[in-house]
């Protein structure tokens, strides 16, 4: 088996969250993905963070797509990785599994607050707060990997594990063909990482920025 469980032995319960989220296609790169992986298990968990709107990404508010600026975009999703990392605790929990693994970045990002490694290391402090087995003192040990890494390094990384970068998705605002649009902010900085790494890129992007 290749990629992660290859290296860790490690068990791998996948969960994709479907929040109905203005970029639907990458439940299909995350169903891909945990098959590549060997994943034991995917869970595709429905929630509708339309209902609370706030974001391009979950209400009719056009994706920002003049370059990435120094606010935070409006397409931050309120709370979304605290959401995130609180519903995969539960799973964890039931699961009776201890390490919990987010793939959030904070070098080449859009600025949201919650990619912050103070964020991070909170919310593994509250996992032991939070739950029956932290309150029994077992540790629940949240993983960011690429969280210092540049979109360049992780492009690289990719290739050196072998990985098929091109079944990942970083779009915000894909075309109805299934096309990264290539102007949001997502797709300029997944470009300019292959770019900087000196790597083919694999991604079908409709335009190039």
């Amino acid at each position: 088996m290749r990629g992660p469980r290859a290296r860790s032995g490690a068990r791998i319960v996948a969960l994709t969250v479907d929040y109905n989220q203005r970029h639907r296609v990458e439940l299909d790169s995350a169903a891909r993905i945990a098959k590549s992986i060997g994943a034991a298990e995917h869970i595709v968990l429905p929630l509708d963070l339309r209902r609370f709107g706030g974001s391009a990404l979950t209400a009719d508010i056009d994706v920002p797509k003049a370059g990435v600026g120094d606010d935070v975009p409006i397409t931050y999703v309120p709370a979304r990785n605290l959401i995130f990392l609180s519903l995969t605790l539960g799973l964890a929990e039931a699961r009776q599994a201890q390490d919990i693994v987010i793939g959030v970045n904070a070098l080449d990002y859009s600025g949201y607050p919650d990619c912050r490694p103070e964020f991070i290391a909170g919310f593994e402090n509250l996992a032991r707060l939070a739950t029956r087995d932290g309150d029994k003192g077992v540790e629940f040990r949240i993983h960011a990997p690429l969280q210092h890494m540049t979109k360049a390094d992780i492009a690289a990384e990719a290739a050196r594990l072998g990985l098929d970068a091109g079944e990942s998705w970083s779009c915000y605002d894909p075309t109805p063909q299934g096309l990264h649009c290539g102007l949001c902010d997502s797709c300029r900085l997944r470009s300019k990482g292959f770019a900087d790494a000196g790597r083919a890129d694999p991604t079908r992007y409709a335009v190039r920025a």
